[in-house]
């Protein structure tokens, strides 16, 4: 039986709390560091390790996070959600999205089904849908093959997909995989699908139009665009269009649709990639057998966040460390820096995964909490990075902790020697230093060009992004954010701050306004 408590309330917090961190000019320097980043390292799935040399924990902060997590129960309370608890407590839901790849734990049934075999159908579908537009069964009006499939949705329905898109996109090419290319339209501004259009051969297209309740204001909005632009060219969009939408929606039975793929409400956008949100335009755009690879990868990391050892639970260690920074070293943010091009949106879903799921200020029972919570979440590719905000986590008043990403190999496979050494050297060799830019710093007497160092790092690092990695990737960050939610006792699962501004932007719509609000609008020509 799990109990629900504040992590002010536990005894492990305040003794995690008298722990001296480390100091990580003298732990990651000469020797020592060599020795340590041998040792500070977790294997994850798909031949990912995670390498937490430089954070600023030695063994008694480790054993102290042990107990926080044996007493927060950690490992429980994640089989209490595999096996189909009511863990989302503010919209009185279970939270399945594990089951989109794998069973843990108990089945679980809900709405009459076993959910574990609902998931599979819907994929079961979409494999047999996908296959028949890649062969030529199913076709446009004039016979010809679809070639774009354009994904129409917003926050989970675009972030998540878009990102998993771009991070396969140069794989799927080197490896024949490449089946159709994706599009996104997912913002309300009409300059985003008037883009979106202007670049694509309708004719040849295929849209999928994702919402979960058949009535999201900015996604119907974008439907009607897109429409209209095939009426336009002379085409019937009921024959270029398919949902992923909920059985109750007025989406599922519609006859303005080829087809019509399900998701429930047990599994929030945000964590909607390996369902029918991400299933339907990654495997139309690579094929079902590379979205099946996908799921492996996150069922691999899932099954090593089901392990009680911290120290062999990468997700569970990470989330720790996550909380230990946040509330005791007392830092507010946290940079997600993925050394590899393809994972260019990674941080950007990462940012809606975190602060959606952790930017609360009350726990699970709706009482406020008097510590922090779900840090801010940023990010970029390096090196891109290091020419733009790396000033400030270098000698900034702030210490920023980092979470690098970085693979040995290159996508593509293909590279340029210069001066020596390759390109993805060159890349790699960047990484390498900054990690140790950070932590161990440099001392001059002029003091802009001195480097205090002790900034905080971590790094996922693996041969090479490919889809099996990507899901473990995606898996690892998904489990973090859920375990730091179990410690901070909050629902990581609803999103009601999102709800305020719809409200008031329906009464804007119906010129329902007074005070600032009818201001606003007026200056804005509503």
């Amino acid at each position: 039986m799990v109990s629900w408590n504040n992590l002010d309330t536990l005894s492990s917090y305040k003794e995690l709390a008298d722990v001296k961190p480390a100091c990580l000019t003298e732990v990651m320097s000469g020797d020592n560091g060599a020795e340590r980043v041998k040792n500070y390292s977790v294997p994850m799935a798909a031949g990912l390790s995670y390498n937490y040399a430089s954070k600023q924990v030695n063994e008694n902060v480790l054993a102290a996070l042990e107990k926080l997590a044996d007493e927060a129960q950690l490992a429980d309370k994640f089989k209490a959600l595999y096996n189909g608890e009511v863990v989302n407590t503010g919209e009185k839901r279970l939270v399945l999205h594990h089951m989109t790849r794998g069973q843990l734990g108990d089945a679980v049934e809900a709405d009459g089904v076993d959910k574990r075999t609902f998931y599979k159908t819907q994929q079961e579908r979409i494999a047999e849908f996908a296959n028949k537009v890649h062969n030529g069964e199913i076709t446009n009006a004039a016979g010809e093959k679809f070639t774009t499939v354009v994904q129409i949705g917003i926050g989970g329905s675009d972030l998540g997909p878009r990102a998993m898109y771009i991070a396969l996109e140069n794989w799927a090419k080197k490896n024949n995989a490449f089946k159709m290319e994706a599009k996104f339209i997912s913002n309300v501004d009409p300059d985003d699908a008037a883009a979106v259009l202007a670049s694509t051969d309708v004719a040849h297209s295929i849209f999928v139009l994702v919402s979960k309740s058949g009535t999201t204001l900015e996604t119907l909005t974008n439907e009607s665009f897109v429409k209209d632009a095939l009426k336009k060219a002379g085409l019937d969009p009921s024959k270029h269009m398919i949902a992923v939408t909920s059985e109750t929606s007025p989406l599922a039975k519609s006859d303005d649709y080829l087809d019509a793929f399900f998701m429930d409400d047990y599994i929030g956008g945000r964590f909607s990639s390996t369902s029918s949100v991400g299933g339907a335009v990654l495997s139309l755009a690579f094929g079902p057998e590379v979205f099946a690879e996908f799921l492996d990868g996150a069922a691999e990391e899932d099954k090593l966040s089901a392990n009680p050892d911290m120290r062999k639970n990468p997700e569970m260690l990470d989330a720790l460390i996550g909380v230990y920074e946040r509330n005791v070293l007392g830092y507010p943010c946290t940079a997600v820096l993925p050394y590899s091009q393809a994972l260019s949106r990674f941080p950007a879903h990462l940012q809606q995964l975190d602060m959606e799921s952790n930017g609360k200020s009350v726990n699970r029972f709706g009482e406020p909490v008097t510590y922090p919570t779900g840090p801010v979440i940023f990010g970029e590719p390096g090196t891109n990075g290091q020419h733009s905000f790396y000033q400030l986590l270098h000698q900034g008043t702030d210490i920023v902790p980092l979470q690098f990403i970085g693979f040995k190999n290159n996508q593509l496979e293909t590279d340029v020697t210069i001066q020596d050494s390759t390109s993805q050297q060159k890349l790699c060799a960047n990484v390498a230093a900054q990690i140790v830019a950070f932590a161990c710093g440099k001392s001059d007497e002029n003091l802009n060009k001195n480097f205090k160092g002790g900034r905080p790092s971590s790094i996922i690092i693996g041969d090479k992004l490919t889809p099996k990695t990507l899901g473990a990737l995606l898996a690892h960050f998904e489990n973090k954010i859920m375990f730091q939610g179990f410690v901070w006792n909050i629902n990581s699962f609803d999103q009601e701050g999102v709800q305020l501004g719809k409200v008031l932007a329906k009464k804007v719509l119906a010129h329902d306004t007074d005070g600032a609000l009818k201001v606003y609008s007026d200056l804005l020509n509503i």
